[in-house]
């Protein structure tokens, strides 16, 4: 029985342990983080201490090396995985006049956080605050703001 073990935790790769498949993106790895860190957080749990330190310790490595993307090609690498499309194109797609595009899982796009909104606010803020200032010192300096014309 003990052999088995060491077999099976060897065959969970980092996708299965979040829950989630290769092509997941950023997004979908932070949330599945958060919810099982949640679940097995010692501290919070109702499981026995043991597995929950070691569920959560398998979380923690699984998010640590998703998240940064030359540990996560290194290991998708190691595992042979590959974002390749290898499966046959249908006819129908290579007669359309679509060109083919390939999705890599990541998002090309997201709407900005309320953090960012509130960060691009201030800079702009500050921004039209020291423009102001400018012109209030010239005015103070006496400094003529257009030139005269002769």
């Amino acid at each position: 029985m003990p052999q088995s073990k060491p077999q099976s935790t060897q065959a969970k790769t980092h996708y299965t342990i979040l829950g989630l498949t290769p092509w997941a993106n950023e997004r979908q790895i932070r949330q599945a983080y958060r919810e099982l860190s949640k679940l097995y957080h010692p501290d919070t749990t109702q499981l026995n201490p043991e597995v929950a330190v070691e569920q959560f310790r398998l979380i923690n490595a699984a998010y640590g090396t998703l998240t940064n993307p030359e540990r996560r090609s290194l290991y998708d690498r190691s595992i042979q995985f590959t974002q390749i499309a290898t499966a046959p194109i249908p006819d129908s797609i290579v007669a359309s006049d679509r060109p083919l595009r390939y999705d890599s899982g990541l998002p090309s796009e997201r709407p900005l956080s309320g953090g960012e909104m509130f960060a691009l606010l201030i800079l702009a803020f500050t921004f039209f605050a020291c423009l102001v200032l400018v012109f209030l010192v010239g005015l103070v300096r006496g400094d003529q703001l257009l030139p005269l014309s002769l």
